[in-house]
């Protein structure tokens, strides 16, 4: 059960709130008003936060019905001096000591304290903030309750509120804590299965995230499905309310259409709540796709609504869906610092169903609003409400008047001009100027990074080729159908991929430019010159990408090295590079002729060939088809 308090960052509103028959968290008081958000914003993202900044206090006992002599957990969450609060456990055989603890230092901040259970009984749990009880939980220590047939999916205890829009937020950002842009896994299950990472873990004490169990949770994902699945996941376990909606794909000039709505408490044969919800999962595989997070952002009926770009609303759990049909996760906020540019880093699916982190950049977040099918952009759950027994989704117009802990509705994306969407962020993710320099190398890591991801793709399809010689995979015939078709062509082809690699591309070499272009950007010293910082960056440039390689098998076995300023200068080969059918060398672009192309043994037939020529002039345009 979970209990809150709040002060929002910008009203500073007391918020009082109860859930079920718990005793409610203790009121804050309201602090200074008037600062600005961009105030707000620079104090935020440099560890400075301001004291009017104290987000939701929120409390869950973990697993939800602790056994007598097990170990369990206090999950709080709370502003950055939720560290170095006082945690209080009492049993019926007096105060339990933390037996160790970790910490999230994100917005929202969150802290775990483990401790092993007395005798059967009540107990209280109380978190103290600079000397004030702020909350407080009584739970039952107890052997948990034998699970019965529930007739649905799983049935809804609670409705979404602050807290536990709060806590997901939380769960989000422990799940994928420490992880780097070189951090995949070959499914979703693998991460929820790893009991240091996943607080939720075997949370309804069936076994059901233990890898080894008869009866456990299978999430395999691709990038339309994982933040369903994610969300899904959670629900369940927490008795959430959860839903989906059935849309149809849209078309140029209309965003796809919402229809029939599956919820939780759809109704289920399954006795058994792991298989009932593993059954769930697979429907909602089978419901969603690539136009469901593009639904226009102001239809009340759609699972996703549109936020604004500021630091509250980018929360750990909120939706990136691009122009084309891939979405990422929000994960995790790194700061500027002095000597770093700051980091947005989010979680994405292929579809060959790994997990993998990707950065916030024109590499991997594509934004447009111009000859698109739908609406993209940054988008939250709508949260939904469980009245007498009824789900009731939110109305926009109750997300902007509810309890200020919701992420806003906003139509502030709406038609958002690219470059102004790229600046927006830009400055979110670097409220201060950024030294030129370090940005630029911060690019060149971004695009190496990116290079090293296509590495394993094209090895992925590569390996399928050699274990079934003789197959041609078929490829779609027209423009949308390479972007969007399933089946072999989705695993193993990599033209969603390689678009983005190209727009990479041009980002790094068009920076220097840039910062010609926009010096009051960058920290650039006053006896420099944007022509002068140019120069230097030109040069820094050249350096660098002939010093950074990436390494990848050809035909033969041999490895073959390239630097990135060998890829730069065969990019256009890389508007051709995404078919599994041609061999390795002829993807990774090796010119006709050379010595790295003798060693390819396999060809493109001369009607995909052809094809591909045709759908040539998207890549060019670094433009996607409407799909």
């Amino acid at each position: 059960m979970i209990k809150i308090s709040l002060r929002f960052l910008v009203l500073e509103v007391a918020v009082f709130l109860t859930l079920g028959c718990l005793f409610s968290c203790g009121r804050t008081q309201p602090g200074q008003k008037g600062i600005a958000i961009i105030e707000k914003l620079d104090s935020v993202l440099t560890n400075q936060t301001p004291d009017e900044y104290n987000p939701v206090n929120a409390m869950l006992i973990l697993p939800r019905d602790p056994a007598p002599g097990e170990r369990f957990r206090v999950l709080v969450t709370g502003g950055r001096n939720i560290r170095k609060a006082r945690l209080e456990v009492t049993g019926p055989s007096g105060k339990l000591e933390s037996v160790k603890t970790i910490t999230g230092e994100e917005l929202p901040c969150w802290r775990i304290d483990d401790f092993t259970a007395s005798a059967a009984g009540t107990c209280r749990a109380s978190l103290i903030v600079d000397g004030k009880e702020v909350c407080r939980q009584e739970f039952e220590i107890s052997r948990p309750p034998v699970s019965t047939a529930q007739g649905v999916i799983w049935k809804t205890t609670r409705s979404w509120d602050n807290a536990t829009e709060t806590i997901y937020s939380a769960w989000v950002n422990a799940l994928f804590q420490g992880c780097n842009e070189q951090t995949s896994w070959p499914a979703l299950h693998e991460v929820t299965q790893n009991k240091e990472r996943n607080f939720l873990y075997n949370y309804l004490s069936s076994g059901e995230d233990n890898p080894e169990s008869k009866n456990k949770v299978v999430m395999e994902p691709d990038c339309a499905d994982n933040p369903f699945f994610l969300r899904a996941y959670f629900s369940w376990k927490l008795g959430l309310p959860f839903g989906f909606h059935i849309c149809d794909r849209g078309y140029l000039g209309g965003s796809p259409k919402t229809g029939q709505w599956v919820t939780n408490e759809t109704a289920t044969t399954k006795s058994n709540s792991v298989q009932a919800f593993n059954s769930f999962i697979r429907s909602i595989m089978n419901g969603v796709h690539s136009g469901t997070a593009r639904t226009a952002l102001t239809n009340e009926h759609a699972d996703y609504y549109p936020v604004a770009l500021d630091r509250q609303s980018l929360r750990p759990g909120t939706v990136f869906a691009d122009p084309y049909g891939h979405t990422l996760i929000l994960v995790s906020w790194k700061p500027q610092t002095k000597g770093h540019p700051g980091l947005l880093l989010a979680v994405d699916a292929q579809p060959d169903k790994t997990i993998a982190i990707k950065r916030f950049w024109k590499g991997n977040f594509l934004f447009n609003t111009s000859e698109v099918v739908g609406e993209p952009g940054f988008k939250a759950f709508r949260p939904i409400r469980y009245h007498n027994g009824r789900l009731l989704p939110m109305t926009n117009e109750e997300l902007n008047a509810a309890d200020p802990g919701f992420a806003r509705f906003s139509l502030q994306q709406q038609k958002m001009d690219r470059e102004v969407f790229y600046h927006t962020m830009d400055r979110l993710i670097n409220p201060h100027p950024l030294d030129p320099e370090e940005a630029l190398l911060d690019l060149i890591k971004a695009l190496h990074e990116q290079l090293q991801v296509r590495v394993k793709s094209v090895a992925t399809g590569e390996a399928y080729m050699k274990a079934h010689p003789g197959t041609v995979i078929p490829m779609p015939s027209s423009a949308n159908g390479i972007f969007l078709a399933g089946g072999q062509w989705e695993d193993f082809s990599t033209p969603n991929r390689d678009l983005r690699l190209l727009i990479a591309m041009d980002a790094v070499l068009e920076f220097p430019d840039r910062v010609a272009s926009s010096p009051e950007d960058y920290d650039i010293s006053s006896l420099s010159s944007p022509e002068k910082e140019k120069k230097k960056l030109q040069e820094l440039l050249d350096k660098k990408v002939s010093e950074l390689s990436i390494t990848y098998t050809r035909t033969d076995g041999s490895e073959q090295k390239l630097t990135i300023k060998e890829i730069l200068e065969r990019r256009d080969a890389f508007e051709m590079g995404y078919n599994p059918n041609d061999g390795v060398e002829i993807r990774w672009g090796a010119p006709e002729d050379s010595a790295e192309r003798s060693t390819c043994r396999r060809q493109a037939p001369a009607s995909q060939q052809k094809t591909m020529q045709a759908v040539r002039k998207w890549f060019h345009k670094r433009l996607h088809p409407p799909t």
